[in-house]
């Protein structure tokens, strides 16, 4: 078992680089199928999940290289059209092969997907609109079996902006004759990743972004070469783990507008927040001050994957916050792990009221990737020494965690047993 051995009370200051996002890579991964070609992808986090993404590649007969942030993908030849248990449990993201896999095999076999135990998020939305799209699905055996000999553009209707049912859709629409639009799409930054992405390979997209997007039938054909964008659930947690520290730090390769929002609460309990080009920086006061309502929504609300690490720097804040998670039912798991640290959480429901104070160290177990991170942040910032376990699932979504935090001045060392 892994865990990190953290002494806190130690002030962060200094600059740290934001890696690739996690919930862009994984889906053009996945888009690489698509051309039967070479694909050149820069920035790439060597994360666990990218590894997952990389060895389901292969099981389907592509070719994967890594040199650096860089990693290559020849998908020139496919000769598996199954991705098997032990591959698909990994993470949730495994999903999204189901639609590069139909559009490319004409058929697909996937077992349902792991991933954190964060709440339901069933795959119905996936399916349905691979269905209206002219697929015929099965379950059998808690397998998934997907055939398509004639697939053709509609509008496909989401009741819910999902991520994941927006890029499932849009990468099976590269295949479909005719117009595919897809209707209350989510918006967020990586779905504009991955139609950039596509438009590179020669597929017509337009509307990423945007809550329509329009995909006219052209299965793209090019080779690609791309960088991927910066990932924003990193940078919004060293910026809450900055102010929960009372630090000053600076992020070098961050996109700010996309962290606006938790900038915007970052500011109202006191921060001092300055971003120019691709570069924030954030000046903490002593303690952080109370702050609004922290409602997760779709963006361009507040990001559920922020929710935790926001809430970790709150315990130790001024006054009382209030926080509304609208996205998953059990995204409040790590409350209990910062209870354990002296954190005052009251929870209700979806609503979780934060009155903050002195931590203390103790030993606490990540609860899934965004809670682990949470954790990590409040024994920064907490009295005493911490033992933060479960770094699987740390190690799912942040490059580098243990040592970008020492680079800052953090008191952090992992144990690999």
């Amino acid at each position: 078992m892994s865990y990190y051995v953290v002494q806190g009370g130690q002030t962060l200051r200094g600059s740290v680089p934001i890696s690739g996002a996690k919930n862009s890579v994984l889906p053009i991964l996945a888009a690489t199928l698509l051309n039967g070609g070479r694909n050149v992808l820069h920035n790439c986090p060597d994360l666990r999940d990218v590894r997952s993404a990389i060895q389901i590649l292969e099981h389907l007969g592509c070719k994967v290289s890594r040199e650096g942030d860089t990693v290559t993908v020849d998908s020139t030849v496919v000769d598996r059209w199954d991705v098997p248990h032990e591959l698909m449990r990994e993470m949730r993201s495994s999903v999204i092969f189901l639609g590069p896999i139909l559009a490319r095999c004409g058929r697909a076999r996937l077992s349902l997907p792991g991933g954190c135990d964060i709440g339901q998020r069933p795959i119905d939305l996936h399916l349905s609109a691979l269905r209206k799209l002219g697929a015929v699905i099965r379950e059998q055996g808690g397998d998934i079996l997907c055939e398509a000999s004639d697939l053709q553009g509609r509008d496909i209707i989401l009741s819910f902006p999902s991520v994941g049912a927006t890029e499932n859709t849009l990468l099976t629409a590269t295949a479909c004759g005719g117009v595919t639009r897809i209707i209350n799409a989510a918006r967020e930054p990586e779905i504009t990743d991955l139609q950039e992405f596509l438009r590179k390979a020669g597929a017509l997209v337009l509307g990423g972004g945007e809550s329509a997007i329009t995909v006219s039938g052209s299965t793209p054909r090019r080779d690609v070469e791309h960088t991927i964008l910066p990932d924003r659930i990193e940078a919004a947690t060293f910026l809450c783990a900055a102010a929960a520290c009372g630090g000053e730090v600076t992020l070098t390769g961050a996109e700010p507008e996309h962290v606006g929002t938790v900038i915007q609460c970052l500011r109202d309990a006191g921060c001092t927040v300055r971003s120019a080009g691709r570069t924030i920086t954030l000046l903490a006061p002593k303690r952080l001050g109370s702050m609004p309502t922290v409602r997760t929504m779709p963006y361009p609300g507040f990001p559920t994957d922020s929710q935790a690490p926001l809430m970790a720097a709150a315990c130790t804040a001024q006054g009382s916050a209030l926080f509304i998670e609208t996205i998953f039912e059990n995204r409040f798991r790590h409350a209990a792990e910062l209870q354990r640290m002296g954190a005052d959480i009251r929870i209700s429901g979806r609503t979780a009221l934060v009155t903050g104070r002195q931590l203390h160290g103790a030993r606490v177990r990540s609860t899934d990737l965004r809670g682990g991170a949470a954790l990590v942040v409040a024994a920064l910032a907490a009295q005493g020494e911490s033992r933060v376990e479960a770094l699987t699932h740390i190690d799912r979504g942040y490059e580098h965690f243990a040592e970008k935090l020492i680079a800052l001045g953090a008191s952090i060392r992992r144990v690999d047993d």
